[in-house]
């Protein structure tokens, strides 16, 4: 019986998440699915620069399995391009990192997804007294 999929944390939420050959009808094409962990170990090594095991301790995850996880996802892109096929990027045993805030006047706690920018005021009581929690509760 196989381990179970550990999840794996991403930073990146694309703002496409389909791409096609130019010139033919979607209703032709096969697709190639690319799950967003997959994209997200190509955006760490391949974008970012990122070794193996930097990029491993990113999604929390070993540096084996970041391997695994990035080898097929230049396979499938490889094949998408090489045979004209559409590139869905969509699925995955996948945690969005988030950062966590607390407002310093009524001590409320909440969490934005990363990449959505700083908060000005409190949700609760729009107190502009705003503190980053460093401390990640999913313990990754």
């Amino acid at each position: 019986m196989p381990r179970p999929i550990k999840v794996r944390r991403i930073s990146c939420n694309p703002e496409a998440n389909y791409f096609k050959p130019r010139g033919i009808p979607v209703a032709e094409l096969e697709e190639v699915v690319l799950s967003e962990d997959e994209l997200e170990a190509i955006r760490l090594a391949d974008l970012e620069g990122f070794y193996q095991e930097k990029a491993a301790n990113e999604m929390s995850i070993s540096r084996q399995t970041f391997g695994n996880i990035i080898r097929g996802a230049h396979k499938k892109i490889a094949n998408a391009l090489m045979y004209g096929k559409a590139l869905k990027i969509e699925g995955g045993v996948v945690a969005l990192k988030e950062r966590r805030f607390l407002c310093d006047a009524c001590n409320y706690k909440w969490t934005l997804p990363l990449g959505t920018g700083r908060p000005s005021d409190c949700p609760k009581c729009d107190s502009q007294t705003i503190l980053r929690m460093f401390e990640d509760p999913a313990g990754g």
